[in-house]
């Protein structure tokens, strides 16, 4: 007798031509605030590109003050990049709800992607890019 599909069963995609994503090191100084608050400040953020989406800042998790951030139960998945954990930024209140996310277990595709986290651009007060 064969069992049902798993509810759990994911689907994974490879990156390609039709959705396309490279991730590279970003040469510049990231510096992430919320609530006039320093919550990132990093010179080794990879930036993620996918297909027609806006570059992504992944901030190295030792470059993050992991002590502003609260893990919340707010779960999402990508077939490109796999399980997708979320923190919110409580010192930014109702709008950093949420406002990060990490692949902690990410696909072999992206895997330079594990141990950092990103930050909505919405949710936080700036996303700067220095050259210093």
């Amino acid at each position: 007798m064969t069992q049902p599909p798993s509810s759990t069963a994911r689907t994974i995609k490879i990156p390609g031509p039709d959705h396309p994503i490279t991730i590279e090191r970003n040469a510049r100084r990231v510096v992430v605030r919320v609530a006039s608050r320093v919550v990132a400040d990093t010179r080794d953020a990879l930036t993620l590109k996918e297909a027609g989406y806006p570059a992504v800042q992944y901030i190295p998790r030792q470059d993050v003050d992991m002590s502003l951030l609260e893990r919340t139960d707010h779960a999402t998945y990508c077939p490109y990049k796999g399980e997708c954990a979320y923190y919110s930024v409580p010192v930014g209140g109702e709008r950093a709800v949420n406002a990060v996310w990490t692949y902690e277990h990410p696909y072999d595709a992206v895997a330079l992607i594990k141990a950092h986290v990103a930050f909505y651009p919405d949710r936080v007060e700036a996303i700067e890019e220095l050259d210093h």
